[in-house]
């Protein structure tokens, strides 16, 4: 079926970030795996073509547009490309909302003028060594004092880890009031007391650095707080993860789409015993059945992007995409590569790559299982 989520301008855009892509990112992309990291100055040089803060208002270096199409675009092109160490899906929609709704005036001159030229990488701390999907079991803690936190924890498996510049910070600042216990706080590069562990070394998406973050006694002013009062974390956390879900479940049917293609090239031109692999009934019925699926997938999550610009995207409409296409994106990729044969495998095809990088999928952004309890509890048992 044609797909009609994108107008003409948004097209337009398309090809920007493809030449963007080609120019700039895939022949340097093998490197960056091997480096475990991305060079800042290509965040820089994606700043420089509007890459970056869609949503943050002209003054203060954006495109004050709220729609998340263009997210959409870039994330799908990304994708596209196998270009999975930029963690620009982190910074555009993840991070987005947190600057552009929760921050005052003060906070946005500081902050979003770097966040939307790609000067200011961000990143959220959200995981902890003994605390993951469950936001409540977090043990890091915000003292008052005077007017300042005193920031006291760790924190790991954070994107952009190592590159970012300003850190959303999950802490307990009334550790016996539960989810109303929590306050998000802005960590600043060089603050004294936070450190960065090391790079961790991931099965997949080896370009992007992911890290361990630790605070000892950060003294992190209060106007670096999210928020006009403390307490308000969890609902400002419960509040964005539908767009952070919904933005995971673009990446899964992009990648989905991505291997199908490619897979079907190769069944084309890949012979066995005399004909090609599309010749064989097994291959065109794995084929047929992947492609319904993932078409199927594509339309909804297109309807749940129209439905966050809508403002009506729920916390159960988000939860049933992303596991819905992180299960199909991580069923589609080994079916394709069982069709690879031994050349799946190999490293050198694309589809060896997206097998390893598609497994964390249905974990962060919360679990598979955590996504289905939401979808459960919603029944009113």
């Amino acid at each position: 079926m044609r797909r009609d989520l994108f107008d003409e301008e948004h097209l337009l855009f398309q090809e920007s970030v493809r030449e963007f892509m080609a120019r700039e990112v895939t022949p340097h992309h093998g490197q960056w795996e091997k480096d475990g990291i991305v060079p800042r100055d290509v965040w820089k040089k994606a700043g420089r073509i509007g890459m970056f803060g869609f949503s943050v208002p002209e003054e203060y270096g954006g495109s004050g547009i709220s729609d998340f199409r263009y997210n959409a675009v870039i994330t799908e092109e990304i994708i596209r490309t196998g270009a999975s160490g930029l963690g620009w899906g982190l910074h555009n929609d993840v991070m987005a909302p947190y600057l552009v709704e929760l921050t005052d005036d003060e906070q946005k001159q500081r902050w979003l003028p770097g966040f939307a030229s790609g000067e200011l990488i961000t990143a959220i701390a959200m995981t902890e060594p003994g605390a993951g999907s469950d936001l409540q079991g977090i043990r890091t803690t915000a003292v008052r004092d005077g007017d300042h936190y005193v920031l006291n924890g760790q924190k790991t498996f954070i994107t952009n880890g190592i590159n970012a510049d300003l850190v959303v910070v999950v802490a307990k600042t009334d550790p016996d009031a539960g989810a109303r216990g929590t306050t998000l706080l802005m960590v600043e590069r060089g603050m004294d007391g936070f450190t960065r562990g090391r790079n961790l070394d991931k099965i997949g998406l080896k370009a992007q650095d992911t890290a361990e973050l630790s605070f000892d006694d950060v003294r992190v002013p209060v106007a670096n707080r999210l928020g006009p009062a403390e307490g308000e974390g969890f609902i400002q956390l419960m509040g964005n993860l539908p767009q952070e879900r919904l933005s995971i479940a673009v990446v899964a049917v992009a990648a989905a789409e991505a291997v199908l293609e490619e897979t079907i090239e190769y069944c084309r031109t890949r012979e066995a015993f005399g004909r090609s692999l599309g010749k064989f009934q097994n291959t065109r019925f794995v084929l047929a059945e992947v492609a319904t699926e993932v078409e199927i997938a594509r339309h909804y999550v297109d309807k749940c992007i129209l439905a966050l610009n809508a403002g009506q995207l729920s916390a159960v409409d988000a939860a049933k995409a992303k596991w819905w296409t992180t299960e199909l994106q991580n069923r589609v990729i080994d079916r394709c590569l069982q069709l690879h044969g031994g050349y799946g495998y190999m490293m050198e095809y694309p589809v060896a790559k997206a097998w390893l990088d598609s497994r964390v999928q249905t974990i962060y952004g919360g679990t598979t299982e955590i996504m289905k309890e939401i979808i459960g509890r919603s029944f009113g048992f």
